[in-house]
């Protein structure tokens, strides 16, 4: 098998993991609460990154960092998975999977958006027409296409949804300034936040034996949204010709979704988020084809 085509078996794994964990997430929160489901999945997500780490032989360079880079690492870890995942999870406890899925896919938008301020890029026309594209396709989702009453169907759920989507972007934007081994900032990550999520849970929840399904869950979530799907997708990356061959199968993520949301949590999939997923999508397949052309 050629290195290319290894990037795509990676990479449409990697998509296929992806597109269940809508409704993995929405199945697990009707035995957990979001809160709980955030402790479990990080506690497992930590297992499983250190597991990775000892396979690839990188155990030891979470030991070998200045404190600077430690609290870097916790500052992140604060911002994802714990604010992140919070907010995330409680978005799906109040919508539809159908509704907070493709709504938190618009976070690559917002990732264009925040780099503008925060690493002194330019916006261009193209940039506006594609978020406008991206922001209608929200609304018709969120209204279910009743665009005229302009009446959206839960305003908590869906603000919650957009502001996953801001965390998710700046988590990311700080990424950038990070110099260290991805799996071994992730791991640290999860590893920082784990105490902010035992407190919450103390606070606001409770800490308890899981039962079957619940832990089931929570150790899927926990193994592919927050652990081996990030390392199957930075490896179809490194192995592939061009990394745009292989990014843009990440465009069939949200639609092979809602078969999964459809058939696993038995939500019959409305037309308005069928065409609002639509517009999100060429929303950013045209900010993407703005960023290849212009490079």
């Amino acid at each position: 098998m050629t290195a290319q085509r290894k990037a795509y078996f990676y990479a449409l794994a990697t998509v296929l993991m992806w597109s269940t964990v809508a409704s993995a997430f929405k199945v697990t929160l009707r035995y957990l609460d979001y809160a709980q489901l955030l402790l479990y999945s990080s506690f497992v997500s930590i297992c499983i990154l250190g597991i990775i780490l000892i396979v690839q032989d990188k155990i030891k360079q979470i030991f070998v960092l200045d404190t600077r880079q430690y609290l870097f690492c916790l500052c992140l870890g604060f911002l994802n998975p714990f604010v992140y995942y919070l907010i995330l999870f409680k978005a799906y406890d109040l919508l539809p999977a159908q509704v907070a899925q493709p709504i938190n896919y618009t976070w690559a938008l917002m990732l264009a958006f925040l780099s503008i301020p925060l690493l002194k890029q330019n916006i261009s026309k193209k940039d506006i027409i594609a978020g406008i594209v991206c922001y209608l396709g929200v609304l018709v989702i969120s209204t279910r296409g009743n665009l005229t009453g302009f009446r959206i169907a839960d305003p908590l759920g869906v603000a919650l949804a957009l502001i996953s989507t801001v965390i998710w972007a700046l988590y990311w934007i700080c990424n950038t300034r990070d110099g260290k081994d991805p799996v071994v900032g992730l791991f640290l990550n999860f590893s920082f936040a784990l105490p902010f999520v035992i407190v919450y849970c103390m606070l606001f929840s409770e800490l308890r034996i899981p039962n079957l399904p619940g832990l089931i869950g929570a150790i899927y979530v926990g193994t592919f949204e927050m652990g081996i799907t990030f390392v199957l997708w930075l490896r179809a990356l490194k192995l592939s010709e061009n990394t745009a061959k292989v990014g843009n199968l990440i465009f069939l993520s949200p639609f092979v979704s809602l078969i999964f949301i459809h058939f696993v949590v038995g939500e019959d999939i409305f037309l308005s988020t069928f065409v609002g997923l639509l517009l999100i999508v060429a929303g950013l397949l045209y900010q993407q084809l703005r960023s290849v052309t212009s490079s």
